[in-house]
């Protein structure tokens, strides 16, 4: 069990993320020094007590309430330095913690307030990224990040930012994404963007399965054509526990529940090893989860779904993946193994190219859990 492990060992433990918004993720003290230079109004100038009120405000059970507090996060990202700054910023805090691969998201439209193009915030975030994975591997702890553009899916551009997204596809972006509000909202309204991706032979996630449930999933796979499942926590929602009969009887004559049954949309799931991109604490503010230890991954993990740990927004959460790993630890006696087999199932799902994942996955994943294993 990792309940007795020190927190540092964790942190020094390599970690793969998929699901994080750079949005999501500045330090409180970046905010108030960027709010103080562009006039934006917080609620907290002191960074202790601002860092607090956006977990607080985030902690509602409300995926709509929570997304309201990205509105003084994106204010202050709205020039080329404020961009450059939290970039940079959040590869030397993932690299600090000892993330080794991460892809982080952000939606270039919500960044054009004051005068920048798209291709200009596209540009200024790649910069800051290459200064701070350039910074980071200075200090011992390296670190790549690939991005994905997201779409907002209220608004009516995504074929826009899926065509920005393939023009940077050899300069940083690994994919393309949508996200905000699900219901009332489908992926299916974005049906032509996801069409085009395709024929570019890009990869794209879609946010599906959280705040909303089955099908969410089901468009964003099957009309949609997802690579990976933003969330996808709602999935449990086709597995019924026990309904198979009665119990069964065991080889000693005792008898255990029946095991879980899967519908045809999570059985597909699981069949075609479609990532699921899991996010334990900000599942559980939004209500997609009613607790850490009630959390739907054990399930899904023990029944060999592929299974990743993701933070998706740091700041909001009051976490990083450290973090994470260390609340499923204390949660469900999960250990060094298990976090080897989330991490590489993580690397196995990236955007980069295969022979890539395989090099991170041999030469750096595997080496060290196991030093941490023996």
């Amino acid at each position: 069990m990792m309940a007795g492990i020190a927190h540092s060992d964790i942190v020094k433990a390599p970690k793969v993320l998929l699901h994080d918004h750079l949005d999501g993720g500045l330090r409180p003290a970046t905010i108030v020094e960027l709010a103080a230079a562009v006039g934006h109004e917080l609620p907290d100038t002191d960074p202790a007590r601002l860092g607090d009120w956006f977990v607080a405000a985030a902690d509602s059970g409300s995926l709509e309430r929570y997304l309201e507090t990205f509105a003084h996060t994106v204010a202050v990202m709205q020039t080329e330095e404020g961009l450059h700054r939290v970039a940079k910023e959040c590869a030397l805090d993932l690299a600090a913690d000892g993330v080794v691969y991460a892809e982080i998201r952000y939606a270039p439209e919500q960044h054009l307030e004051r005068g920048l193009t798209l291709d200009q915030v596209v540009e200024a975030v790649h910069a800051g990224f290459r200064a701070g994975c350039a910074e980071a591997a200075a200090q011992g702890t390296p670190i790549r990040i690939g991005t994905l553009l997201t779409a907002m899916r209220h608004a009516a551009r995504s074929q826009e930012i899926a065509e920005l997204a393939v023009r940077f596809r050899d300069a940083g972006v690994v994919g393309f994404d949508i996200a905000g509000a699900e219901a009332g909202f489908p992926p299916t309204r974005h049906l032509d963007a996801f069409e085009y991706l395709q024929r570019e032979n890009f990869h794209f996630t879609i946010h599906a399965g959280e705040a909303f449930g089955l099908p969410s999933i089901w468009e964003a796979i099957q009309w949609c054509g997802a690579d990976r499942l933003g969330h996808g926590v709602r999935l449990v929602d086709d597995i019924a526990l026990g309904a198979s009969g009665p119990s069964e009887v065991t080889p000693t004559g005792g008898t255990q529940a029946a095991p879980p049954v899967l519908g045809r949309l999570a059985s597909y799931v699981r069949d075609k090893r479609i990532p699921l991109e899991l996010c334990p604490s900000s599942n559980v503010q939004t209500g997609a989860a009613a607790s850490i230890a009630e959390h739907p991954i054990k399930l899904l993990r023990d029944l060999r779904f592929r299974v990743t740990v993701n933070t998706d927004n740091r700041l909001m959460s009051g976490t990083s993946m450290s973090r994470e790993m260390s609340l499923l630890a204390e949660s469900f006696g999960w250990g060094w193994a298990e976090m080897q087999w989330l991490t590489i199932n993580a690397m196995k799902s990236a955007f980069i190219p295969y022979d890539e994942r395989l090099v991170f996955i041999n030469e750096v994943i595997k080496p060290a859990y196991a030093k941490l294993l023996g």
